[in-house]
């Protein structure tokens, strides 16, 4: 409801109570529930459902209309993110956030720093969806709780048009409040447990799930060796759990993002269950590396045989009593997880790589849409790819193929800075520049993410400031360095105390307190310094 509309029934509610709630201001409640928009988290999950469906929808009508975001690891940073591309941008169309499993483990486990192997607690997933999205409400309330102040220093000062202009900003307020793509890794166990996690996750607010195919128990990050893949029938048991945790709770536009590891992922679990040739699991089993046998004897105690492409064979097992794929199978296996996924109930799929290509990806993407035509990714501009390097190495084989003299150029060597302002480098910077505009066009890529963005420019910054302030530059490195930017730039934070909630809390004071309220803004506050 408008501001309009909330007044006109707080003021009906109020009179109805026959005197009892004098002492309540109808403005002062309907601005305090215009600044509130959504109550609880499954508001927000269907909400920003809905956003991402409409989405998706635009995408496949034009692939311009790509998707962006970028990981964040605490709500601050989330609020942050979002406050400035308003600010740039004017609005958050199409620009989402991302909830990245690996910083979950790196920066919010109570057992401190852990690898991207669900061993942190799963319950800090949720968490975090919840206290991004605190953060994001805030965000709301921060910047309507602006224009209500405009307004009434317009109101007192008799501006009746002015009044009008920021009522109808206020009534046509764009929240804060935008999808998050939520990574529940291999689902933290069974699919029960999956189930339970997902409820927990859309409770507190999330629209998008990730789920990956790797065994729960062995869980890899996708950019590292090691990962062990499960059979089909186990992943859409996963899928299935997490869409009845959505249609549970009524927000029945739900996304699940199906992500695939196969790529990378050279083991198995266990062999998967077949009832006649050419089913799932025979498909699946057709995969296992081994050795063809002609008879009983040349089985060893302990051996597992299957029958695969109608002949006997001796799957390969390792110490580890995991199986092993037969090599160069990768991709093929990837083309067949995404078309399973897809065709049993995923929305969108996420086909982890070891390099940022777009012929690669696109390659994999026009076999997965011979069977699934609208087949759309999500894909992770990983901060574990070199870009610098790949991006010029691709430029260099490039013009190698085309016999283009490169003899200036050691390719093993390109990360070099000698580099950077060679034509190579600026064509390499260039394909860099595009890579998004280029692979949704090209390759699939309804969204664009980075996983850890804000991980690393969070050390970075620290990196600099440090630097100078414990160094020769003392106070000037942040005075030069950090505040002279913020105000310049207009970042909101310079004026740290109102970003907190301060002037939200006087106002809150006067509702409450009338003209007795102590308040916190007033002429001896220091952040008037900054105007």
């Amino acid at each position: 409801m408008t501001f309009r509309e909330e007044l006109k029934t707080l003021t009906q509610l109020r009179e109805a109570q026959r005197g009892k709630w004098d002492n309540i201001d109808p403005e002062s409640a309907a601005r305090m529930r215009v600044q509130n928009r959504f109550r609880t988290g499954l508001d927000i999950a269907r909400y920003t459902a809905t956003i991402m469906r409409e989405d998706m929808a635009a995408y496949d009508a034009d692939t311009a209309n790509y998707t962006q975001s970028l990981g964040c690891w605490h709500g601050f940073i989330g609020q942050q993110k979002l406050i400035s591309i308003k600010k740039h941008f004017g609005n958050t169309k199409r620009r989402y956030l991302y909830l990245s499993g690996w910083m979950v483990a790196a920066l919010r486990s109570e057992f401190g720093p852990l690898p991207d192997q669900s061993m942190h607690e799963k319950t800090s997933v949720a968490s975090l969806i919840e206290e991004l999205y605190t953060f994001l409400r805030q965000a709301d309330t921060w910047e309507l709780n602006h224009l209500f102040r405009a307004r009434e220093e317009a109101k007192e000062a008799g501006d009746s048009a002015k009044v009008d202009d920021l009522t109808n900003q206020i009534d046509n307020h764009e929240t804060h409040i935008v999808p998050i793509i939520a990574d529940i890794d291999a689902g933290f166990g069974n699919a029960e447990a999956t189930y339970l996690l997902a409820k927990k996750m859309i409770e507190a607010g999330a629209c998008c799930i990730q789920l990956e195919n790797q065994v729960s128990d062995e869980k890899q990050c996708g950019h590292q060796d090691g990962k062990v893949t499960v059979p089909h029938e186990d992943f859409i048991a996963k899928i299935n759990a997490v869409r009845y945790a959505f249609l549970e709770l009524g927000v029945d536009d739900g996304v699940i993002v199906a992500r695939t590891d196969s790529l990378g992922a050279g083991l198995t679990q266990k062999i998967a269950v077949t009832n006649e040739p050419g089913d799932l699991g025979d498909q699946y089993n057709s995969f296992l590396d081994g050795e063809e046998i002609s008879s009983a004897s040349d089985i060893d105690n302990g051996d597992v045989v299957i029958k695969q492409n109608g002949k006997l064979v001796k799957v390969k097992r390792l110490a580890s009593g995991l199986y092993q794929f037969k090599p160069g199978t990768g991709e093929d296996r990837v083309v067949l997880d995404c078309i399973t996924s897809l065709q049993n109930g995923a929305d969108l799929l996420w086909i982890e790589t070891e390099k940022p290509h777009v012929g690669q990806i696109a390659g994999m993407v026009n076999r997965i849409r011979e069977a699934v035509p609208n087949a759309k990714l999500v894909y992770n501009n990983s901060p574990s790819f070199n870009w610098t390097l790949n991006f010029r190495q691709q430029v260099f084989d490039a013009w190698e193929a085309e016999g283009k003299d490169v003899s200036a150029y050691e390719r093993a060597d390109l990360m070099n800075a000698r580099y950077d302002d060679t034509e190579l480098g600026q064509l390499a910077d260039e394909w860099t520049r595009n890579f998004q505009r280029d692979a949704a066009r090209e390759a699939g890529i309804f969204h664009h993410l980075i996983t850890l963005p804000t991980y690393h420019t969070a050390a970075l910054s620290t990196d600099n400031l440090a630097k100078g302030y414990f160094g020769d530059e003392g106070m000037l490195a942040y005075v030069a360095g950090v505040q002279r930017r913020e105000i310049r730039e207009g970042i909101a934070t310079v004026r740290h105390q109102d970003m907190a909630g301060s002037n939200i809390g006087d106002d809150h004071k006067e509702f409450f307190h009338g003209d007795a309220a102590l308040k916190a803004g007033g002429k001896d506050n220091t952040m008037n310094q900054f105007g």
